[in-house]
C-alpha cells in the first residue's frame, strides 16, 4: 500500500516562506510525475506546480517566480518551496503522485491528506 504524506504547512506572515514536503512510503517500484494542488475555502482544487520523473516543471501563473517544485528520488520526496507568500495563497495543499507499483505496469494516482497553509498577519 502506498501512502503520501504532506508536511511543512503552518501559519506564516505575508512575505514569508514555507517549504512543503510530500513523502511517499510503502511498497512500490517508482514515483513518476507529482503535482502539488491547493484548495482554498469555497474554491475548487487547483494545480499549483508539477514535476515529471525527469525533473521538468511547470507552474500556475499565480505562483510563477515565487514557488519552486523539486524532487529527491532517493528519498521518494517532492518539495514545494514557497516564497513571498500572500494571503491568497492560504489553502490546504495536497500532493498527487503517479506511482508505479510493479515495474512495467501503468502508474496509479495517489493523493495525500493535505497540509494547511495559512498566510496572515
Amino acid at each position: 500500500q502506498v501512502q503520501l504524506v504532506e508536511s511543512g504547512g503552518g501559519l506564516v506572515q505575508p512575505g514569508g516562506s514555507l517549504r512543503l514536503s510530500c513523502a511517499a512510503s510503502g511498497s512500490f517500484y517508482s514515483v513518476n510525475a507529482v503535482g502539488w494542488y491547493r484548495q482554498a475555502p469555497g474554491k475548487e482544487r487547483e494545480l499549483v506546480a508539477h514535476i515529471t520523473t525527469g525533473g521538468s516543471t511547470n507552474y500556475a501563473d499565480s505562483v510563477k517566480g515565487r514557488f519552486t517544485i523539486s524532487r529527491d528520488n532517493a528519498k521518494n520526496t517532492v518539495y514545494l518551496q514557497m516564497n513571498s507568500l500572500q494571503p491568497e495563497d492560504t489553502a490546504v495543499y495536497y500532493c498527487n503522485a503517479a506511482v508505479v507499483i510493479t515495474r512495467y505496469y501503468n502508474p496509479l494516482a495517489y493523493w495525500g491528506k493535505g497540509t494547511l497553509v495559512t498566510v496572515s498577519s
